[in-house]
């Protein structure tokens, strides 16, 4: 009987220490959000990684929700550190679309205000957040491409759910279905600094708002322990109160931090990285931030490894990555553009199907259509066929502000002061069109009207009316060679007021994607007079020197790669332009049909860190109708907007220099001493006369040449640059100043 009873007992033993052995224990891990300071979750998932810790479910909020998607999706968190290390915060958070990439229309628009404000209905609004979160999205969707086709988050790799807030019931959303991107971004969308994010029909904003710690729900999925990584603020004080994000953050938290007294009793292993040196903005900290998480976890390692030793070892699934260097792109199914034709959408793109581009041109021209303004959201989607072509499927939802004000402020040497106040109506006549009014004020009066129909691929059909003002000190030659001998006095310069009425009617079209090419006819009204001399006959003191109409047809071809228009540190240039001439009335009396040819070419390479050289060559010539002298080249003068033929050129006065034909060239060191702030070092040298090619006299010596200094600074309203040039010709310096963008 004792022999029996041994039997069973070993029996029992045996089967209770096999099953003992048997159970696996299953571990939730909980990120929370905090902006910047959730870098720390990679620091903590290397110490955890290391130990040996199986994650069998993860939930997270905010950053902790990008951090976790990307570990739920496969990467280590080496590969975490990778990629957030190489990441620029800046552009990602910003929206920042790289200049090359934009069309030439979205660079004019970029380059020529510095505050846009909706103005729906004639009344002042304020957009919902500085950045619709484009880039992150981009950065997602190529990040997560392998498990594009999972809409089910419970079979990624690591099962996983996000938290977001319904900003219409204040409610918490739990998305754990749909396009991993989009439901990431949406946990993501932090009040203020990005705009909030529309699915099915939900408004939804940073989970943060109502559940920056989602212990519970994490622990609801079955998980036996939980491993929590909190990164969310403590209370500031008054003095660390810095900005109105602080105190946004500042209230949120005070419910966050009372709801952390019950959920940090259900965490198991409770890590809080020491991030009060960090804000939710200090992504420049990121490799202390990191290190921060690795520090505050490396106190539980032993904890970890016990844990880990209690769980059944299973063997990682190999994930295979997929390297979107080029994508083959079949088709393009639109949905939601309701306003914006399939032209206009493509055209922004720069695509055309079928076609095999790469991603960085595919993120590019997404990045372009969200730069119009015109698509509140851009959300898109591959799927891949069995030949390995992809159909995009593009979800747009249109913005519906049609109307903007805008405006920008301007100094420089010519037009003087100056002040811009701009009305534009998008969608006025018909779709994809847009209207734009510029009004400036100052010291000289000038508008500018631009009416523009985008049909992106196809040819566009654009209208301009502009006028122009100033008055400034030109040398005689400038008005007439017969001038000098008219006057009994001897004068060497005139004070004169040129005012330039002119209206283009074009058609335009992009050409080899980069390239716009255009055709058009103007009319343009020039006018110039002096009150320093003479009497006209209406017995006003003044001499008219030029009051007339000129009658053209023209074509241009434009190429633009610059990185940035006004400090370029790589890309390529080129613009070439041709008028011809043909009818004019009004003081020109002699007038015959020429035509006048002109091109500029540049090139900019970053030659080692901050410094980079940019070279650009340009010249022009006039053909036939000697007797029209007002249409020639004038060179001279720093930071205005070119127009007509009038050029600048260092080291002299501006349009100081006159001829119907010019060579110049112009080379320039810029050094970025640190981010923003240029000091450069430039010379130009020119050829300028009549009929230089015909006497053969373009290339026999340099007429005029200068050296320059300067320091130029980027800021919201436009470059700020500062300038002394020395002439050896003049023997004389010159100071230049331009403030804010050129218009």
């Amino acid at each position: 009987m004792k022999k029996i009873l041994f039997i069973v007992f070993l029996i029992i033993s045996t089967f209770s220490f096999s099953q003992e052995q048997q159970k696996d224990l299953k571990v939730g891990l909980v990120l929370s959000g905090g902006g910047a300071k959730g870098l720390a979750h990679i620091g903590a998932l290397k110490v955890i990684e290391e130990a040996g810790v199986r994650i069998d479910y993860i939930g997270g909020t905010s950053m902790g929700a990008i951090i976790g998607a990307l570990y739920a999706s496969g990467y280590s968190a080496k590969q975490l550190d990778s990629i957030f290390s190489q990441t620029d915060f800046s552009t990602l958070i910003q929206d920042k679309v790289p200049r090359s990439a934009k069309t030439f229309y979205e660079k004019q628009e970029a380059e020529k205000y510095a505050l846009v404000l909706p103005f729906d209905k004639f009344r002042i609004g304020f957009p919902s957040g500085l950045s619709k979160g484009q880039n992150v999205y981009n950065l997602l969707s190529r990040l997560t491409g392998h498990v594009s086709s999972i809409s089910d988050f419970s079979k990624l790799p690591i099962p996983f759910f996000c938290i977001a807030t319904n900003v219409e019931t204040g409610k918490q959303v739990i998305l754990n279905h749909g396009y991993l991107p989009r439901a990431v971004s949406a946990s993501g969308a932090l009040p203020s600094l990005f705009s909030p994010v529309i699915i099915k029909d939900q408004v939804l904003i940073d989970g943060g708002v109502v559940n920056n710690y989602p212990v519970g729900e994490v622990k609801a999925k079955g998980m036996d322990l939980i491993i929590g990584v909190d990164v969310q603020d403590s209370l500031k004080t008054r003095d660390k109160l810095r900005s109105a994000l602080d105190v946004l953050v500042q209230i949120n938290n005070y419910r966050t931090i009372n709801d952390m007294i019950e959920k940090r009793k259900e965490t198991d292993v409770y890590i809080h990285p020491n991030i009060k040196d960090f804000s939710v903005v200090s992504f420049s900290a990121g490799r202390n931030i990191v290190e921060s998480g690795v520090v505050a976890t490396e106190a539980y390692r032993k904890q970890l490894q016990d844990i880990a030793s209690k769980q059944k070892p299973v063997k990682k699934k190999e994930i295979k990555f997929e390297k979107r260097d080029t994508i083959y792109i079949k088709d393009v199914k639109i949905e939601g553009n309701e306003e914006y034709s399939r032209s206009y959408v493509l055209g922004k793109l720069k695509l055309r199907t079928p076609d095999k581009v790469t991603y960085k041109y595919f993120t590019e021209g997404i990045n372009n259509l969200s730069a119009t303004g015109n698509f509140q959201d851009i959300n898109y989607k591959f799927y891949e066929d069995e030949s390995g072509q992809n159909t995009l499927l593009l979800q747009l939802r249109e913005n519906k502000s049609s109307m903007s004000l805008r405006f920008a402020a301007h100094y420089d040497n010519l037009f003087k002061t100056a002040a811009l106040v701009n009305i534009t109506k998008k969608r006025l006549l018909t779709n994809n069109d847009i209207a734009s009014l510029d009004l400036i004020v100052g010291d000289n009066l000038r508008y500018n009207f631009e009416y523009y129909i985008d049909k992106g691929f196809y040819w566009s059909v654009g209208f301009n009316s502009k006028y122009h003002f100033f008055e400034t000190d030109v040398p005689l030659s400038f008005v007439g060679v017969d001038m000098e001998s008219e006057l009994s006095l001897p004068i060497n310069k005139l004070s004169i007021n040129y005012s330039d009425f002119t209206n283009q009617l074009y058609f335009q079209t992009l050409f080899r994607r980069t390239f716009v090419f255009g055709v058009g006819g103007e009319h343009k009204y020039l006018r110039y007079l002096s009150e320093t001399i003479g009497t006209d006959s209406n017995n006003l003191p003044r001499t008219v020197f030029e009051s007339t109409n000129y009658y053209s047809t023209y074509g241009f071809l434009k190429y633009d790669t610059y990185d940035n228009s006004f400090f370029p540190k790589s890309g390529a240039y080129f613009s070439g332009d041709f008028h011809w001439y043909l009818l004019a009335n009004g003081r020109n009396k002699d007038f015959e049909p020429f035509s006048v040819a002109k091109a500029k070419i540049g090139y900019a390479h970053k030659i080692f860190g901050n410094l980079s050289g940019h070279l650009t060559t340009e010249g022009g010539f006039k053909l036939g109708g000697t007797e029209t002298t007002t249409l020639d080249f004038a060179l001279g003068g720093y930071g205005f907007k070119e127009m007509n033929n009038i050029i600048p050129f260092l080291g002299y006065d501006a349009i100081s220099i006159r001829g119907n034909t010019y060579l110049k060239t112009t080379l320039t060191f810029d050094y970025e001493i640190f981010k923003k702030n240029h000091l450069n070092i430039s010379a130009n040298i020119a050829n300028v006369g009549n009929d230089l090619f015909e006497k053969g006299k373009w290339i026999d010596g340099v007429n005029y040449s200068a050296y320059a200094m300067g320091y130029g600074l980027e800021t919201i309203l436009g470059p700020m640059e500062i300038k002394y040039a020395y002439s050896p010709e003049l023997d004389k310096g010159e100071w230049y100043v331009a403030l804010g963008y050129r218009f």
